[in-house]
């Protein structure tokens, strides 16, 4: 079994964590690999990382399973880069909230480990949406799973955003942005602006305005099967 580990760099506590999770899955024979300025973090902690290899950044990222060590923030990066593979990715807290980690202590950290090297797991897929442009400005991590959002940049005034789903007009909104949210995000960002909160398990993205121009615009729920096409105005 090959495992990829992603982390913090700026948190103590996930060189600590981390170290736990390298000593528990050296203990299985498990090759792991992580991005280089994070082997470079282990070793300035003094983790032991002799049997680490590094893959380089941009790169397709061979491994089984992947661990995230430390926030939500981190746990987000990370799925952005491993989604076109498609690896299970474990959330492990060592940031404030951790709402999307799974694991929390130490003694977790084992039997996380146990059950993962015996098989004795399950994986819950999570809908992530894909963002393509005109340019090649995300082209590398285009995958988000909480959220794209449309925001105006260095000005008072706000922006108007042509809205089509599955070739079909539905509005121009009129706002400082616009907000498109997973089932999985619609309790982050989304949720702050007035959005609805959809269980994770829904097949729906949530198309919310940030200050709209409007009382009558609302948040749209939509399937998370359908194709969106957005084009911005000044």
């Amino acid at each position: 079994m090959k495992v990829a580990i992603f982390g913090n760099v700026n948190r103590e506590e996930v060189a600590i964590y981390s170290a736990k999770l390298i000593y528990e899955l050296g203990k299985r024979d498990v090759a792991i690999t992580c991005e280089p300025y994070f082997l470079e973090f282990l070793d300035r902690n003094g983790v032991n990382t002799q049997d680490i290899t590094t893959f380089a950044e941009g790169k397709e990222i061979d491994a089984d399973v992947a661990f995230s060590v430390g926030g939500d923030g981190t746990f987000i990066r990370s799925v952005a880069k491993i989604a076109r593979r498609e690896i299970p990715l474990l959330g492990i807290n060592a940031g404030r909230l951790g709402f999307l980690a799974d694991v929390d202590g130490e003694k977790e950290i084992v039997k996380a480990v146990e059950a993962i090297a015996s098989g004795n797991y399950k994986v819950e897929d999570r809908p992530l949406l894909k963002l393509s442009t005109d340019g090649k400005r995300f082209s590398k991590f285009n995958y988000a799973i909480n959220e794209i959002a449309i925001l105006k940049q260095d000005t008072s005034s706000m922006i108007a955003i042509n809205t089509y789903i599955n070739g079909e007009f539905v509005t121009k909104y009129q706002a400082d942005g616009l907000i498109i949210a997973t089932a999985t995000g619609s309790t982050a960002y989304a949720m702050s602006v007035g959005g609805p909160i959809v269980v994770p398990q829904a097949s729906n993205f949530i198309i919310t305005p940030v200050a709209p121009h409007s009382l009558s615009i609302r948040p749209l729920v939509v399937t998370d099967d359908c194709l969106m096409e957005l084009s911005v105005e000044s």
